[in-house]
């Protein structure tokens, strides 16, 4: 993918990364059948986008429409033709987009919908309609659900369908089979439990894009959790827990800033009562380590036309990310804008190490469940996410559970899909 000069004269490289679900995903329930359908769905998508982000006057924001659209009409995933049924049979579908600038409204979510066929479209229309008068008829609102929404919707010329347009054989019988079992424990008086052998999906499909403006747009979809109560609203249409896009700008330095960073060791009281001095010394006294400049603080480098080291200049940042997984975790953590907030807020601490704070093994939203880590599915899922600093992009994504369907874009501009970590295959 061709990099493109932005209006700030920056070469900024497009880049694309994708998502369509992440759980109790493992080689035993995930057959080698089902592996390549996940495979050339999403690489047939990702190709789809990313021709159509190599388009000179294409935004982030149509190629991330594009995308999720597209995931949307496959019911092989859980969003859109694949959506899961709530306990009473119904589809309840969200879907969210943000943008990393040139929107007012920056971001929003629509929720609880049964007749939208693409809920990306019309989360796409609230954040455009923002520029006309009276928001085009939503107001100044981010969110909006049901039926007030779907009239919008119609309003604005968006396709409606019958309910049961979102009816699957597959979805049906995942709900039939996860009320039986649920019945059997209950009469068994066990705690309900995650059954290792079969993947249920409890995931969103999303997908983050950057322009050559710099511009980054994340869309996310999703019909939600197996079996969810009617009316119970989830991370994806809400700002900060299951997506977020913003952008800032730092000052640059001609030098790297050393900044000493406390090693990970055991605290200082543990290390006396073992007696363990050669630790206590190690948190008094940094090592040469803590003095090596990161990637982050080299890509704080800024450079004139004449590649000199340019002190005092104002340098873009900016991030944007998509979540998939237990949404009740990544609303209780506020996962996606917290992992953003680390980036912002914490000295060079990159996006892609703010991310395994939060989505990787024994991050934030892991630890969250505490002793239910393991037996339920709460506290699992995974983050993806692009990093822009300057005009050095960066695509990110990290998860704690068996596995997320992924595909990307990779630095040589070649398309890669992965469900599980360790695979290097394309």
């Amino acid at each position: 993918m061709p990099s493109t000069a932005s209006e700030s004269g920056w070469l900024i490289k497009p880049r694309i990364i994708l998502h369509g679900g992440a759980g109790n995903i493992t080689r035993k329930n995930l057959p080698s059948e089902s592996y390549h359908a996940y495979r050339s769905a999403l690489l047939s998508v990702l190709h789809s986008a990313s021709n159509l982000l190599s388009l000179p006057d294409c935004t982030a924001l149509d190629v991330a429409t594009h995308a999720v659209t597209l995931l949307e009409d496959n019911p092989l995933f859980n969003a859109g033709k694949g959506a899961v049924f709530t306990r009473d049979g119904t589809n309840e579908l969200e879907s969210s987009i943000m943008v990393s600038n040139g929107y007012r409204r920056h971001g929003v979510g629509c929720m609880m919908l049964r007749r939208v066929r693409n809920p990306i479209k019309l989360a796409r229309e609230m954040l455009v309609r923002e520029e006309e008068e009276n928001g085009g008829g939503a107001q100044g609102h981010c969110q909006l659900s049901g039926e007030p929404l779907e009239h919008l919707a119609e309003a604005w010329g968006l396709e409606l369908v019958s309910p049961d347009y979102f009816w699957t054989k597959k979805r049906w019988e995942e709900q039939m089979r996860g009320l039986a079992e649920e019945e059997q424990e209950q009469s068994c008086s066990q705690t309900p439990s995650i059954d290792e052998c079969e993947y249920l999906p409890q995931g969103t499909v999303g997908c983050v894009v950057l322009d050559s403006s710099g511009m980054l747009c994340v869309a996310t979809s999703t019909g939600g959790l197996t079996n969810k109560l009617s009316g119970r609203i989830g991370d994806t249409p809400t700002l900060g827990a299951g997506f977020w896009a913003e952008e800032w700008t730092e000052e640059c330095r001609s030098t790297p800033q050393m900044l000493y960073q406390p090693p990970t060791t055991a605290s200082q009281l543990e290390s006396i009562s073992r007696g363990d001095l050669s630790a206590i010394l190690a948190e008094c006294l940094p090592t040469l380590a803590s003095y090596v400049p990161t990637a982050r603080q080299i890509q704080m480098y800024t450079y004139d036309n004449h590649h000199t080291p340019t002190q005092g200049k104002r340098i873009r940042h900016a991030v944007a990310m998509s979540g998939t997984g237990n949404g009740d975790t990544f609303l209780r953590t506020n996962a996606v804008r917290t992992a953003a907030a680390i980036s912002r807020f914490s000295p060079c601490t990159s996006l892609a190490s703010a991310v395994t704070q939060i989505a990787g093994p024994d991050g934030e939203m892991q630890r969250s469940a505490s002793d239910r880590w393991g037996k339920t599915g709460e506290g699992e899922g995974g983050i993806i996410g692009i990093e822009l600093v300057g005009q050095k992009a960066e695509v990110v994504w990290d998860f704690n559970c068996g596995g997320m369907f992924r595909a990307w874009i990779d630095d040589r501009g070649s398309e890669r899909f992965m469900v599980f970590k360790g695979e290097y295959t394309k």
